[in-house]
């Protein structure tokens, strides 16, 4: 049993990712829903938040008991937040999920309802976020895959990857 973080900046396609990953018939959970993350104040002045003086981070119990009491087949769980290394020891494999900003830019326009990422303010927000944040994220991962290819193609190299966690 291998757990496999799936993580990215906004619109590299985790909840894409996660989604076909469940349709499989994986254990796949989206860290970024309300059960698994809320916002907090954070300092106005502190410009790696999502939004002005707001940070979205993880329920770290539910996030850890969640790492630690599963058993059994791969579990996957997409998300990035500020405070997520503080579940890394939980986790065996991360995966960066990547894109050129462009696209980044383009998929986050496109969102329906009130998906992050489509005012422009936010998506000023995620350009800084790219900048600041995609490097740490890149340092933390063991594998990175672009998500320009069809989402079908992305979660195959997941597969793949988090196979051979399994066999060392």
């Amino acid at each position: 049993m291998a757990r496999i973080l799936i993580t990215g900046m906004s619109g590299t396609g985790k909840s894409a990712v996660v989604e076909e990953l469940a349709r499989l018939g994986h254990r796949a959970i989206d860290l970024d829903a309300p059960a698994w993350s809320h916002w907090v104040e954070a300092p106005a002045e502190d410009m790696l938040t999502p939004r002005p003086g707001r940070d979205w981070v993880w329920r770290m119990d539910r996030v850890r008991a969640l790492l630690s009491q599963h058993a059994g087949a791969d579990l996957f769980v997409s998300g990035c937040a500020e405070n997520m290394g503080g579940a890394f020891e939980l986790i065996d494999l991360i995966v960066l999920l990547s894109a050129p900003p462009d696209t980044i830019m383009e998929r986050l326009a496109a969102r329906s309802g009130d998906g992050y990422g489509q005012s422009g303010a936010e998506r000023a927000a995620v350009a800084r976020l790219i900048e600041a944040v995609e490097p740490r994220l890149r340092a933390a991962a063991q594998a990175e895959i672009d998500t320009r290819q069809p989402v079908g193609r992305t979660v195959e190299t997941i597969l793949a990857i988090a196979a051979t966690v399994r066999l060392d």
